[in-house]
Order: C-alpha cells, then sequence, then structure tokens
C-alpha cells in the first residue's frame, strides 16, 4: 500500500491520486505490467470504467438552480484532480444536471430498459461480424489505430467538423481516435453502416470535460 505521508512528501500529491493515476496503463493497453529486479509478468486487465465525481468542493457547480460557493480557481484545482492524460483515456464524460420534478412526474411513458437493452445487443451482434477476423478484438472500443482507419470512416463534411471540434477543444490524437470510435457505436446502435455527421456531432458531445472555458 501507498503511504499517504511519504507520497506528499516525495512527489506533492497525495496516495489517491497515484492510484487513479495508476489506471493510465490498462486503460491504454488492456494490459497490467508489473516489474521486479529479475522479472517481469503481465496480467490481462480489459475491463470497462465507470467513474463519477463532483463538479467542485461544494458539488453545485453549474447547478441550474443552486448558487455555487467555489469560487473558479477553487474548481479548476478540483477538477485538475483528474488528470488531462488519463481523461483522455476515457472515451465518454459528460456533465450531468440533477432532474427536475417536472420530468420525474411527467405522464410520457420512457423508453423501457428492455428495448434500449435489445438495441445494444443488435449493435453488439454487429461488432462480432465486423470483427471476426480479429480474435483479439470483440467490440469497438477495442480498436487499434489501424483498424480505426479501415472502419471509421467519415466524410469530407465529418473531418472538416471533428477537425474545428479538436482545434476549438485543444484535443489529442488520441481523443481523435476515441471519438470515431464512440461516433462508430452510435452508428452501430442506429443500424447504420456509415458514420454520418450526426453520429460524430454526438461522439464529440460526449468530451464534455474537454470543453474549453467548462470551469468558467
Amino acid at each position: 500500500m501507498l503511504n499517504k505521508t511519504y507520497c506528499s512528501a516525495v512527489y506533492g500529491i497525495d496516495a489517491t491520486t497515484i492510484l487513479v493515476e495508476v489506471m493510465r496503463q490498462p486503460l491504454e493497453s488492456r494490459s497490467i505490467s508489473i516489474s521486479r529486479a529479475k522479472f517481469t509478468v503481465e496480467y490481462p486487465a480489459s475491463f470497462m470504467l465507470i467513474a463519477a465525481m463532483n463538479p467542485c468542493p461544494c458539488g453545485f457547480f453549474n447547478h441550474p438552480s443552486r448558487p455555487c460557493i467555489c469560487g473558479s480557481q477553487i474548481v479548476q484545482r478540483y477538477i485538475s484532480k483528474i488528470s488531462g492524460p488519463l481523461l483522455d483515456r476515457i472515451d465518454i464524460h459528460i456533465e450531468v444536471t440533477p432532474v427536475e420534478f417536472s420530468e420525474l412526474t411527467r405522464p410520457e411513458q420512457q423508453e423501457k430498459s428492455a428495448v434500449i437493452r435489445s438495441r445494444v445487443m443488435e449493435a453488439r451482434k454487429i461488432q462480432e461480424q465486423r470483427f471476426q477476423k480479429f480474435p483479439q478484438i470483440h467490440c469497438n472500443a477495442q480498436m487499434r489505430a489501424k483498424q480505426i482507419r479501415e472502419i471509421c470512416m467519415i466524410s469530407d463534411t465529418g473531418k472538416n467538423l471533428l477537425k474545428m471540434a479538436m482545434e476549438r477543444l485543444n484535443l489529442s490524437a488520441r481523443a481523435y481516435d476515441r471519438i470515431l470510435k464512440v461516433a462508430r457505436t452510435i452508428a452501430d446502435l442506429d443500424a447504420s453502416i456509415h458514420i454520418s455527421n450526426e453520429h460524430l456531432a454526438e461522439a464529440i458531445q460526449f468530451r464534455s470535460l474537454d470543453r474549453e472555458n467548462w470551469t468558467g
């Protein structure tokens, strides 16, 4: 285990931050390498990461009705606990605002989970067929750069849209690949052979923490 006092004194950061940052390797390579003096062992580590955090210490930054008592610098410092390189390796990160009471009491029936599950299963079947030639790949998230270039083709208009988003949000090459993979998955859920501009725009919207000035 990491000693919190040691980490703070030597690295200037707490042990929790180090443990979170260690996840960068398995998120990227889907494996964990443990090196010792005489040998190195590699373990498979293909997993789905789902994480949540408050937007600020008080929890009300960007809240539609309650004021945030944190200053912009405090909010930025709080968000910076999750480093850019780690965020870069997360396919989707979005801001979730509180659900209004009027939405909770709407008489209209929402889409049932069984219907959503059926659509997801159909999308997974599409991906299974797509990657039959690749025994190590089972879904879009596992694609490497070569497969992305071959499978995630977009139109010239889509390229211009993605170029504009990358320049405006200052996205990395890693984020570029992940946007394309998410767009391909959205297209699969829509049972679409091609990635449309709408699919691409939706994938870009799922990078909310990449937005410049998100913290004011």
